[in-house]
């Protein structure tokens, strides 16, 4: 089902209950003013009929009652020339009554079985017929005039008038209903115009939808699609980045170890294979390397951020952890002194995968024997952390470059892929973290100090 069929079938019921409840509520008016007009034209047709029978009431004694003839017969038929007047004439009736004794009555008036009424306006039900009576009392006279009419006159009237309401809108609801349809599929353009724009896109045409002459609730619409084709957009470059560089920086590595192979093959000396396969094994490492890093570099780039508060120097301690054995086979000395509680709000993963790096990087460029420390000081309302090392340090004229993907800082470089750095300023980047680089107190090496955003307590 389409959207234009959706919102009619929601609209066609709404429609017809309206019609319902205009009716009910005509039903009520006209009910109530029809019962106010006839109540009073009672009033006045017992008030006209005491003036009409005033003096033979008074004058005349009445031992039985006597019966005016049927208004029907005296005008000699004449009412049947309209059917309704005949029907008004034959539902009204009325009685006289002098010192409590019935005096005059209409023909189809009520027998004198029946009492007199209570002055005013009573309901009485006759022959399964329900009546309105109105009793006029004549004061000091010992006369009451009591006229009747059918309750059923007054309900055919509203029933008429209900008819001459209800009929003209039961015409006018197809004629509503195709309108309703007119105007749903006319505010429904913009929509169908949004989806042929869309729709009439290649798969590598990202730009922006355009906006002119959008109605403003479906601007928001427009605006999501926009910013979802930016993000997009934004994916989809990052990827075809990464895929170039993966088969840019792969490409040598993989020329190395096929080279290494085909001279290992013609090898014919002992101990030129044993050097061949140090070399190989060497190589692949390095080629290993790279990929994970490489691998790293995609996942800082897509990962969701999971914000937390986080203990960094818990962090710190677990990377220094991780490295224990390579520290230890190669004589270094590591030490993290600062704050032991130092809460940061940071992705735990991203944060973890900041330090390694730099924490791989000062071992990687350090010789054996060297020295880590590591030192966490508050700064303000943020933590500042510190990662100094005693390798040969980075010109301060490089110190910038080197965070750009694939720098090395000098030729003889062959260990390095030239991403630690790079990975360090992506996740940065991503966290809010500030990093610098300087050198430490004792004069050289590579001194990293990184500000963190704090958690706000």
């Amino acid at each position: 089902m389409t959207l234009s069929q959706r919102l009619f079938w929601r609209i066609l019921p709404t429609l017809m209950a309206t019609i319902l409840i205009v009716g009910a509520l005509a039903y009520r008016s006209a009910t109530r003013e029809i019962e106010n007009i006839y109540d009073a034209e009672l009033i006045n047709d017992a008030n006209t009929l005491w003036i009409l029978l005033k003096g033979h009431l008074e004058k005349n004694a009445f031992p039985v009652p006597a019966e005016v003839p049927d208004i029907d017969f005296s005008m000699g038929n004449q009412l049947a020339l309209n059917q309704d007047a005949d029907d008004y004439a034959d539902a009204h009736a009325f009685r006289s009554w002098k010192g409590g004794a019935l005096a005059m009555v209409s023909s189809n008036a009520f027998p004198a079985s029946v009492p007199p009424f209570s002055v005013g306006f009573a309901d009485y039900i006759h022959a399964n017929e329900k009546w309105r009576v109105y009793s006029l009392s004549i004061a000091k006279t010992g006369i009451v005039v009591e006229v009747a009419e059918k309750v059923a006159l007054r309900k055919g009237l509203v029933g008429n008038i209900l008819l001459d309401i209800a009929l003209p809108l039961l015409v006018l609801v197809p004629v509503i209903a195709f309108l309703a349809w007119l105007v749903i599929n006319n505010g429904l353009s913009h929509i169908r115009g949004l989806v042929r724009q869309i729709r009439s896109r290649t798969p590598d045409d990202l730009s922006l939808l355009a906006t002119n002459d959008m109605p403003s609730d479906l601007l928001p619409l427009v605006r999501s699609l926009n910013q979802f084709m930016q993000k997009l957009d934004t994916s989809l470059t990052l990827e075809r980045r990464f895929a170039d560089l993966a088969a840019h920086q792969l490409r040598t590595p993989q020329a190395g170890i096929k080279l290494l192979l085909q001279m290992l093959e013609k090898a014919t000396d002992e101990e030129e294979r044993q050097q061949l396969m140090k070399d190989l094994v060497a190589s692949n490492e390095r080629a290993m390397h790279l990929i994970a890093q490489l691998l790293h570099l995609a996942r800082v780039s897509h990962q969701p951020l999971r914000l937390e508060a986080i203990n960094l120097c818990e962090v710190a301690a677990a990377s220094l952890a991780d490295v224990g054995v390579i520290l230890g086979n190669r004589g270094f000395e590591a030490e993290l002194v600062g704050k032991e509680v130092a809460y940061v709000k940071a992705d735990r993963l991203l944060l973890r995968l900041l330090i390694d790096n730099l924490v791989d990087n000062a071992i990687k460029y350090s010789s054996d024997g060297g020295e880590i420390r590591i030192e966490i000081v508050p700064a303000g309302v943020d933590w500042r952390l510190f990662i100094d090392d005693r390798g040969p340090g980075i010109p301060e004229d490089q110190r910038e470059a080197v965070f750009l993907k694939f720098h090395r800082v000098s030729a003889a470089d062959r260990d390095g892929a030239g991403l630690g750095l790079a990975i360090v300023a992506e996740i940065a980047q991503r966290l809010g973290i500030q990093v610098g680089l300087s050198t430490p107190t004792w004069g050289y090496g590579l001194r990293v100090e990184l500000i963190i955003p704090a958690v706000v307590t």
